[in-house]
This record gives C-alpha cells, structure tokens and sequence, in this order.
C-alpha cells in the first residue's frame, strides 16, 4: 500500500504563489506536484553534493589567501 501523503501549510510569495497556480493550470498538475518535484529536486543535489565532499575528502586544500598569492604569482591578477 502506498505511504499516504502528509498535509503540510506553506507561505508563498504572492507573486510566487500565482506563478506556482498558471504553472499549474497550464501543465494540468497540482500546486502539490509542482513543489514536491522541486523539493526532491533540490533534495537530490544536496546528495550529490554531499557525495562529491566525501569523494573530495583527501584532497588538499588551500586558503583564501594563499589562492590570492598564487594567482598574483602566476600573473592571473
């Protein structure tokens, strides 16, 4: 059986909120459908991004200003 879906209230905009509704109308979706689908979304490039810090994790870093020094060195600024 399907996971029943949870009622929640949101504050739009009301510029958004009316975008969100023609949007609707024109693709004959729900509001609901429209902002889960940007939810996940945005859900899944957080993981991605969280992914891509792990693979990341041994590499080495360098701070802003040693950035700076190197790019003056290099005739980049």
């Amino acid at each position: 059986m399907a996971e029943l879906s949870k009622r929640s209230t949101i504050y739009f905009d009301p510029r958004i909120h009316s975008a969100l509704r023609l949007k609707a109308a024109h693709s004959h979706r729900s509001v609901s459908e429209i902002v889960n689908e940007a939810v996940r979304a945005a859900l899944a490039e957080d993981q991605d991004d969280l992914a891509a810090f792990d693979e990341r994790v041994s590499e080495p870093t360098m701070s802003y200003e040693a950035l700076l020094k190197d790019l003056k060195a290099h005739g980049k600024l």
